[in-house]
């Protein structure tokens, strides 16, 4: 198995590998080109298309945005990501569909060793994050390594979402908790 395979499948891999290396180069080229974009430019879209695969007509990512790779990320329909976004996609990102994610929000899939001698290494292990549909991140959110978000949750400002979140949820805080049940609002 390489060492990319290795990073999708959630093993331990090492980051310096050539291939790795290659494909956060394209990825920061790309992001490079978005930071002059606006959503009306012509190019804005072809570039989007570049970065993430399968980047759905109806979403849309306001620049500035930054990823690891771009083709780790899965967007559903009507998503919509504010501006200064930042999503390491070592590990597979699904976002779904009709999600709002607030500015400056952080989606990060790698997590180094907790051992010091082991992290002096270049390894890393990444791990899947997803957000359901119909969910809305405020402004500042981070999703850490290997969270679920459920669908129609709702994660407040500034949270820190280190662990799984029902659907139907209202989350907040560092960590973030449940607060509040959503299911009884509509």
């Amino acid at each position: 198995m390489t060492e990319f395979e290795k990073m999708r499948n959630q093993e331990f891999y090492d980051f310096s590998n050539e291939e790795g290396m290659r494909s956060i180069e394209r990825a920061n080229r790309l992001c490079a080109k978005l930071q002059t974009m606006t959503l009306g430019d012509a190019d804005y879209r072809s570039v989007m298309e570049d970065l993430i695969p399968n980047f759905p007509a109806t979403a849309a990512i306001n620049p500035p945005f930054h990823c690891d790779h771009g083709h780790g990320i899965r967007i559903g329909e009507g998503v919509f990501v504010n501006y200064n976004a930042t999503m390491l996609d070592g590990g597979l990102i699904t976002i779904g569909a009709r999600t709002k994610i607030g500015p400056n929000c952080q989606l990060v899939t790698p997590n180094h060793p907790v051992d010091y001698l082991e992290r002096r290494k270049p390894i890393e292990r990444c791990l899947p994050i997803t957000i359901g549909e119909d969910c809305w991140l405020g402004a500042g959110v981070i999703v850490c390594p290997g969270v679920t978000i459920g669908d129609r949750s709702v994660i407040g400002a500034g949270s820190v979402v280190v662990k799984d979140i029902p659907a139907d949820s209202m989350a907040v805080g560092n960590p973030a908790r449940v607060i509040k049940n959503l299911s009884n609002s509509y």
